[in-house]
């Protein structure tokens, strides 16, 4: 996923709104029971809905830009065609996925609604609480529809008791990136990335290069100190990030974050960093990337959405290799979780025209050769199995044998609840939280127990507020 897209800044802003909006929007009508995301007893309209209806305009707010909005413009552009007379899509760019999101709670409190919505993974508690949306569980039960061909563990993410909130559309997974060239001038086998903890810490001390003044000119590792990465771990330690079933049981009413293997984790990084061998960075994703695509960094982490940008900053200056995500200790038996967004169908205030309209469109984008072109033209991951084994994919897949190792990887991924996510309504502040207690380990040197404890102790407090605003 891009970076740039994968958090936005309006964290401030969510987190002053978030009690409210899920208050106005509550007893919107739609969908769903109170607890979790009600798709059994939602009814969808069938395709019959559009008979005698003319053109059905929907539109689509989205948050993809560049390249990616270009690749969305054209998709668009192709439904429209196979559509005419029958269904037109208009595509509304709403800047980053904090800004759609804060859009589209605006609009449930009495704004004008979009038909479709692309949310991003950490929205996904606060869209079911919305009760604005039909699941598109409702028509793949309407249609008898076959969603054998969507990755299981891409499905699991947006998924409760098995039945589909919404469906995947932008995916992306978290890989370790190495720098071939420094393995090779470091003596180490480029072919054999670490995969713990330990084995990163051992590889940064014979990476780190510095010169006659003795400044480093190369530090072993360096990753953005980003709350993504930390739910990662956890998940690849097969440890649910919060209670209720990591908030798919029932609402989480706590995050854990103060207990071994995130003390473990904390104490790793912070301890690197003050060797000399790890590059001290914030959480912005562009030092982190920058710094590895210009060869500052010799080991890295980030998503399948930086691998081109990473082959494009580095042509002719060094050889990337991929290995799966580390593990905190060898013993660890999860994977890590899909990140991205998926599209919503929305409800509130739509006539079955729209809602059948809007299921026609998220079908289309989901097929094979749909995800075959929205892969190969942006990098991110096909939620479509079948995807892959077109011509196209497979030649994309060729010239960038890196992206292999996520393919791989996602294949090894049990789903369990850890490795399907937490789910919480205060996700995106959560994730904030732990944003800052790293950067408060890492860069200041703060004791990592009494930072992870003030850490979990806040996140609980906008957990409790959010679950009371929602009667949960």
């Amino acid at each position: 996923m891009r970076t740039s897209l994968r958090r936005g800044a309006s964290w401030l802003a969510l987190t002053l709104v978030a009690a409210t909006a899920v208050t106005a929007c509550s007893s919107a009508a739609t969908s769903g029971g109170s607890g979790q995301q009600g798709a059994d007893s939602a009814s969808a309209p069938g395709p019959e809905a559009l008979n005698g209806k003319g053109e059905v305009p929907i539109t689509f707010w989205h948050a993809m830009t560049g390249a990616n909005g270009d690749a969305l413009q054209k998709l668009t552009d192709k439904f429209n065609q196979a559509n005419q007379g029958k269904v037109k899509v208009t595509l509304a760019f709403k800047n980053n996925y904090d800004d759609t999101l804060s859009a589209y709670k605006n609009a449930i409190k009495g704004g004008q609604m979009p038909d479709v919505v692309q949310v991003y993974d950490i929205g996904t508690r606060f869209m079911i609480d919305s009760k604005s949306t039909l699941p598109v569980q409702a028509f793949i039960d309407k249609d008898k529809y076959d969603t054998s061909d969507i990755q299981p563990n891409i499905a699991g993410y947006y998924s409760i008791n098995g039945k589909l909130n919404s469906m995947p559309f932008n995916t992306s997974m978290p890989l370790l990136y190495i720098n071939k060239t420094a393995f090779t001038k470091a003596g180490l086998d480029p072919s054999k990335p670490p995969t713990t903890l330990d084995e990163i810490a051992e590889a940064a001390k014979k990476l780190t290069v510095k010169d006659a003044s003795g400044n480093v000119t190369q530090y072993g590792f360096g990753a953005t100190a980003y709350g993504w990465f930390v739910e990662q771990w956890a998940a690849v330690a097969n440890q649910e990030s919060c209670d209720q079933g990591n908030g798919r049981d029932n609402r989480a009413t706590k995050i854990n974050l103060a207990d071994d293997k995130h003390i473990k984790l904390f104490q790793w990084w912070q301890d690197l960093v003050k060797q000399g061998v790890a590059m001290p960075l914030d959480s912005d994703t562009k030092n982190g990337d920058t710094a590895f695509s210009s060869g500052k960094v010799a080991i890295s982490l980030e998503s399948t959405g930086s691998l081109g940008g990473f082959l494009k900053a580095s042509a002719g200056a060094f050889e990337i290799g991929t290995g799966y995500y580390p593990k905190i200790d060898s013993s660890d038996t999860g994977g890590p979780i899909i990140g991205g967004a998926s599209l919503w169908v929305v409800g509130k205030d739509k006539d079955d025209a729209h809602k059948r309209a809007s299921w026609e469109f998220l079908k289309f984008l989901s097929d094979k050769d749909s995800q075959a072109t929205w892969h190969t033209s942006t990098g991110y991951f096909p939620i479509s199995k079948s995807a892959l084994e077109t011509d196209v994919d497979k030649q994309w897949v060729a010239q960038k044998p890196q992206f292999a190792t996520a393919i791989k990887q996602l294949g090894d991924t049990k789903l369990t609840k850890a490795t399907q996510g937490c789910l919480l309504g205060v996700m995106p502040q959560a994730r904030k939280a732990v944003d800052t207690a790293l950067q408060a380990t890492v860069l200041q040197g703060k004791d990592v127990k009494e930072t992870l404890q003030g850490a979990e102790k806040n996140v609980e407090a906008l957990i409790k507020e959010y679950n009371q605003s929602v009667g949960g």
